[in-house]
């Protein structure tokens, strides 16, 4: 429990437990996710302390060094601790990186005994978008559910295949392991994590404080759709092109795998250890991006966007589209016209 709620004549009071957080200050990190980051618990205890209790939160910013240079020296954070002075937390933040994901995990690599032990030891960790590729390095989110930024994606699934990337998600929660979908996505977890460590009513007020919608909990309408390719199957590779190049044709899985020369259930294995994607799926995506594209030019009907992209019922094409995008087709045509 984080807090204790007292009766008190007829009144009910949140006594909050300090809360001890390490928000991390990681070599490329982005300045303005750290500094959001740290005002946004800062607001929290505002908001505590105008109900007459102590602040909840104690928030410092934590690195390798006690000065950090950000942005190619544009900016300097100085921390307040280094690693070595942390001796307990009860939150590490993880910052989104900027630059090159498998540098910035190289650059990082001190933070991940770090990070492994804090968390053996009682710690929660959360990763903003794609600080999850260094949380993801630290081998705690092998065999769970992890959200990024959608366009990481294909790196994300090539450099820990053991991690179940789920990119459609903002924010996933697994045994003490947090992380959100992209970019805007870590404020949601961000409040999440401030409705669990106070209350849903600060939770619902800091979202008034900061307008976000705290009924966010998908990140599909923003995603463009990039069939992973990093893969050595030529086989699949060759059959993924095909299906991109043909996706209006009535496409089954018999015909491909007949195509490339294939047995039926062999080519149905090989393409989702090559894809991460069923065949039905790879269809699915490929022929929706395509309809979003045609959707934003604002230049067709629903009804002529399906038959475009291959298929001939309405009603499967809304279900289909939902599916994949997250949200209708007319409401993504509305959205984004």
């Amino acid at each position: 429990m984080t807090f204790q709620r007292v009766d008190c004549a007829n009144k009910i009071l949140l006594i909050y437990s300090m809360k001890n957080i390490s928000l991390l200050v990681v070599r490329n990190s982005l300045i303005g996710a750290v500094g959001n980051t740290r005002h946004m618990f800062e607001k929290v205890n505002d908001f505590i302390r105008e109900s007459g209790q102590e602040a909840h939160f104690n928030v410092r910013l934590i690195g390798l060094t006690k000065e950090i240079v950000l942005d190619q020296g544009m900016f300097t954070i100085q921390a307040d601790a280094t690693l070595e002075e942390v001796k307990k937390s009860d939150l590490i933040i993880i910052p989104p990186l900027g630059g090159e994901m498998e540098q910035g995990v190289a650059l990082n690599k001190d933070f991940t005994p770090w990070i492994v032990k804090q968390y053996k030891s009682g710690s929660e960790v959360a990763s903003l978008c794609v600080g999850s590729f260094i949380l993801a390095n630290t081998g705690l989110l092998n065999g769970k559910k992890c959200s990024s930024h959608w366009k990481t994606a294909n790196q994300f699934r090539k450099l820990y295949p053991a991690v179940h990337l789920v990119d459609d998600k903002i924010i996933t929660d697994y045994n003490g392991l947090y992380t959100s979908g992209g970019s805007n996505s870590y404020w949601n977890l961000l409040i999440y994590l401030v409705g669990k460590y106070t209350s849903p009513e600060i939770a619902i007020r800091t979202s008034k404080y900061f307008e976000v919608e705290l009924e966010r909990d998908n990140q599909s309408p923003f995603r463009v759709f990039e069939g992973y390719k990093l893969h050595d199957d030529q086989v699949i590779l060759n059959a993924q092109e095909y299906i991109e190049a043909e996706y209006q044709d009535k496409l089954t899985i018999a015909q491909i795998s007949r195509t490339f020369g294939l047995e039926r259930r062999t080519f149905q294995r090989r393409f989702k250890k090559a894809t991460y994607f069923t065949v039905v799926e790879y269809i699915q995506n490929v022929r929706i991006e395509i309809a979003k594209k045609l959707l934003e030019a604002n230049r067709f009907t629903v009804n002529e966007v399906m038959y475009e992209v291959g298929y001939n019922d309405p009603k499967w094409f809304r279900n289909v589209f939902k599916k994949v995008a997250g949200i209708s087709p007319q409401a993504y045509k509305n959205r984004y016209q």
